[in-house]
Parts: structure tokens; C-alpha cells; sequence
């Protein structure tokens, strides 16, 4: 704890009017005046002089100067007293009622024995550290808390109570409200709860969602004064090793910031909700959806609480049976009659009257792009639209045959 050290130097000296005549100077222990004063009296008389020294220090020994120590207060109080008894209790009570006061002062202020002399420098950020601070202040406001609530019934009091099944971050997307998170989030929740960045939680209503590439949007009936929508960027110029930065909000406490570099492109992972391939995703410490990608689906959920996406109409092998086959392609398992593929004539695999197995139609290319896997027949598709017509090359049997088909939504998109 910092103290206060009362030093009283008695110092006799006669003092003259000649020029050339100094008082010595007083001898210390451990500390050392900064500054030294020519104290001359107003009339020629030999008087003996009392200089009490106050110095505030911490319990660190050494000796303060204030170049090093900037902050540290010498106070010096300089009382003329004439050697009588009278004057000798005076200064001895007016030294004592100062070294209270500045104790109290000290006290009052708060300031640690080790803050007393250790004075750190404000410390200067490079560029690239102000560039991140920067970008994390000025995004954070963006980024929101997302509670999952789902209803369950106590099994003894049969009360329905909604209980928090799970959370994540999302992040706004413009003034009116729309907030856009993974579908894996929300999923199966009952009730939704969004809390923004100044703590103020509001009800969420599911706007639509596209489970294949795990996106959601939802919307709350906040102010717009609150709202602070992110910018968005392009993801189709990035380059492996630029800086990524994910900002988050795990806990609805406060936000997080990861830092990291693009250690891939065009990377594919299959979605946790149906396991369809989501292709051209970014690979980082963790998978992040393209920002174009996220762009279209997020204006298609918008504008119709839906993502329309087509398809084939079809179910196919697992990629590792057909290598069994020692083919190349998919494998046709079954087209129904009322779908796309059904109605241009592709076969489905079969049995016959004697169990064997009849392979289907094996699709080798659409409109000329080869395919080798489903995810090669999932990318093509994501690049077309419904009511596309397409060529597909199918192995059927010994010999090769093109088929023109009408691409359609998902019976459940209709």
C-alpha cells in the first residue's frame, strides 16, 4: 500500500545579501530533490531554516524522479520558523495534519502500490492490429444472439414449459428486420429469440429456409434504429491465404472474433439436414458458405419464404456401389412415372421375375458436362433453373443414349 514519508530536514545556514554565499545542500538518504530554490529572506538576519519535504511513494525502494515516473506528486512544503518551542509544536502539528491528509488522498484515489511507480506507456497498435480492431467495432453491432426454443411437457406436473434446445449467431441483413442464420439452428424450434447487440431480445419469426445448404432467414419487429445490417463482400475473387475474420456471439454475452487464412476454395461438404452436397464452399478453420452463394438464397427466401431448386427427379446409388460396377456415373435406382426423369423414358434399376438384378440407366453427362459422382450431378443442377430443358447422356445396357428433360421444382416447393 502506498504511504507517506514525512521527512523534516533541519538545515542551519546564515543567510547574506552577498551573491557568492549558497546554503549547502542537504544531504539525503535515499531520495533526491529535482529541483533546488535560493530561498533569501527580505531582511539580513540569521535565522534557522525548517525545510519539510513531503514525497508520496510506494513501498518499492529506489529513488523517483520524475522523468522516470511521470505521474509521481512531490509536494514540498517550506515553513520560516524562528527556534522557539511555540513554532517547533506548530510545525510538528502542521506536518502531522499533512501527512494525514495526503494518506486519505491517496487512499480515496484508489491507486495500487504497484500503479504508484509503474506507469505503463499508452502502447502504439501496428496497422494490421488497427485494421482488426477496427473491423471488429464497426461489425460486431451486426452480429445477433439466436436462442432455439422447443415445448416439452413435465412428465409429472404435465405443465408445457419452452426450454432453450439450442443457439447460434446470425447476423442482420437489412432495415426491415430480416436475419439471416444457418438452418441447423433453428431447426425443429418452436419459438425463436433474437438479442441484438445492445442486449434488447425480440420474438423471431421463420421467413423460409433451404435445408440442402443450411441457410435460414428470419425477421423480428425491431426498431430500425437498432438494425445495423452488415455489409456483404464477393467471394468470387478470394484467394487462398487472405485473412478471415469470423465474428460471433456464442453465448449472448458479448462477441468473439476468430482470425484465420482461406486454406482452400471450392471445397464440398454435404449439408447436416438431407446430406446433399453444398459445393464451392470456403474451406478456413471452419466451412463457410460462399457470400454469393448466400446472396441468391437469401433474396430467393426474402421475396418467397422459399428457395425453388430443381431436380431430376430421380434416386440414385451411393457412389461406392457404382465403382463396384466398375462404371463410371449414377447409377439410376428409381425415377418415378410423374417426375421429370420418369416422364422422359430414364429406367429405373429392377428386378426380374427371378430376382435378378436389372441396372438402370447410368447417367454419364448433362448437357455435356461429364458426370462421374452425384456431387458432379448436384453442381450442374444448382447452375440451372427451373424449366430448364437438359440433355442427359445415360449408359443403358450396352450402348449410350441422350434424353432431352424438363426440370422441375420439389413436389414441396410447387
Amino acid at each position: 500500500m502506498a504511504y507517506s514519508l514525512i521527512s523534516t530536514l533541519f538545515l542551519p545556514s546564515t543567510f547574506s545579501r552577498s551573491p557568492n554565499s549558497k546554503p549547502p545542500p542537504p544531504a539525503f538518504d535515499n531520495f533526491s530533490l529535482l529541483k533546488s530554490f535560493p530561498l533569501r529572506p527580505s531582511r539580513a538576519t540569521t535565522t534557522t531554516l525548517t525545510t519539510t519535504t513531503v514525497i508520496c511513494c510506494s513501498s518499492r525502494t529506489g529513488t523517483a524522479t520524475t522523468e522516470s515516473h511521470p505521474h509521481l506528486t512531490f509536494s514540498k512544503l517550506v515553513v520560516f520558523t524562528k527556534p522557539s518551542s511555540l513554532s517547533s509544536a506548530l510545525e510538528s502539528l502542521f506536518i502531522f495534519c499533512s501527512s494525514v491528509v495526503l494518506s486519505f488522498s491517496l487512499l480515496l484515489a484508489n491507486v495500487d502500490s504497484a500503479s504508484a511507480f509503474v506507469v505503463t506507456p499508452p502502447r502504439k497498435l501496428q496497422s494490421d492490429e488497427l485494421a482488426t480492431v477496427r473491423l471488429f467495432q464497426e461489425n460486431t453491432p451486426s452480429v445477433v444472439y439466436i436462442t432455439n426454443l422447443a415445448v416439452r411437457q413435465d412428465a409429472f406436473t404435465l405443465d408445457v414449459l419452452e426450454v432453450p434446445q439450442g443457439s447460434g449467431s446470425g447476423f442482420v441483413w437489412d432495415k426491415n428486420g430480416h436475419i439471416v442464420t444457418n438452418y441447423h439452428v433453428i431447426r425443429g424450434a418452436s419459438d425463436l429469440k433474437v438479442t441484438l447487440a445492445d442486449q434488447s431480445t425480440f420474438d423471431a419469426k421463420v421467413v423460409g429456409y433451404d435445408q440442402d445448404k443450411d441457410v435460414a432467414v428470419l425477421r423480428v419487429n425491431a426498431p430500425k434504429d437498432k438494425l445495423r445490417p452488415i455489409p456483404l463482400g464477393v467471394s468470387a475473387d478470394l484467394l487462398v491465404g487472405q485473412k478471415v475474420f469470423a465474428i460471433g456471439n456464442p453465448f449472448g454475452l458479448d462477441h468473439t472474433l476468430t482470425t484465420g487464412v482461406i486454406s482452400g476454395l471450392r471445397r464440398e461438404i454435404s449439408s447436416a439436414a438431407t446430406g446433399r452436397p453444398i459445393q464451392d464452399v470456403i474451406q478456413t478453420d471452419a466451412a463457410i458458405n460462399p457470400v454469393d452463394t448466400v446472396n441468391g438464397i437469401v433474396d430467393q427466401l426474402v421475396k418467397f419464404g422459399k428457395v425453388t431448386r430443381p431436380i431430376l427427379g430421380i434416386k440414385f446409388a451411393p457412389d461406392q456401389s457404382v465403382e463396384q460396377l466398375g462404371v463410371s456415373g449414377v447409377l439410376v435406382l428409381d425415377a418415378p412415372a410423374n417426375g421429370p426423369a420418369g416422364k422422359a423414358g430414364l429406367l429405373s434399376t429392377k428386378r426380374d421375375a427371378y430376382g435378378r438384378l436389372i441396372l438402370g440407366d447410368i447417367i454419364t453427362s448433362v448437357n455435356g458436362k461429364k458426370v462421374t459422382n452425384g456431387s458432379d450431378l448436384y453442381r450442374i443442377l444448382d447452375q440451372c433453373k427451373v424449366g430448364d430443358e437438359v440433355i442427359v447422356e445415360v449408359l443403358r445396357g450396352d450402348h449410350k443414349e441422350k434424353i432431352s428433360v424438363i426440370l422441375e421444382p420439389k413436389p414441396d416447393e410447387s
